[in-house]
């Protein structure tokens, strides 16, 4: 499904008279800015590919949009889980621990790896990332933002 919409999007694009390397640099910045998070584990393969596909479809300065705001929606659906799940003291500890240990080391590890043996503990901190870039790029196409 992602290498199709990619075929419409970059033939789209060409069709529109985008320029081919104007949908390559977008392409190859939702990339680079996406595989560094898929690195460390948060994110994952699906929602790269799904940034890159949209990547193919829309300018960089419209893809930086989506981006944000994708972040800024997936911020918004964390805090209500995080609410939910009555948990948030445990994850921010979790997480400056992380960023501590990271600090301290220099080196980057995988985000959450040693709650693996805890799958529902893992699956529970997590939220599906697809969605909140489905709404963000719905909220910039209806002009939103």
């Amino acid at each position: 499904m992602i290498l199709l919409g990619m075929v419409i999007g970059v033939s789209g694009g060409v069709l529109s008279g985008r320029g081919l390397s104007d949908i390559l640099a977008s392409v190859l910045l939702a990339f680079l800015l996406m595989y560094p998070l898929y690195m460390i584990g948060a994110l994952g393969a699906g929602d790269v590919k799904l940034f890159v596909m949209i990547g193919s479809f829309m300018a960089a300065g419209e893809f930086l949009a989506v981006l944000a705001g994708a972040f800024v929606i997936g911020a918004g659906f964390s805090l209500i889980k995080l609410s939910v799940e009555k948990n948030g003291r445990e994850r921010f500890r979790y997480f400056f621990s992380y960023l501590h240990d990271v600090m301290r080391t220099g080196h980057w590890r995988i985000y959450g790896e040693d709650l693996k043996q805890d799958y529902h503990t893992y699956c529970k901190n997590k939220i599906h990332f697809a969605v909140p870039i489905l709404f963000s790029a719905v909220c910039r196409i209806g002009g939103l933002f």
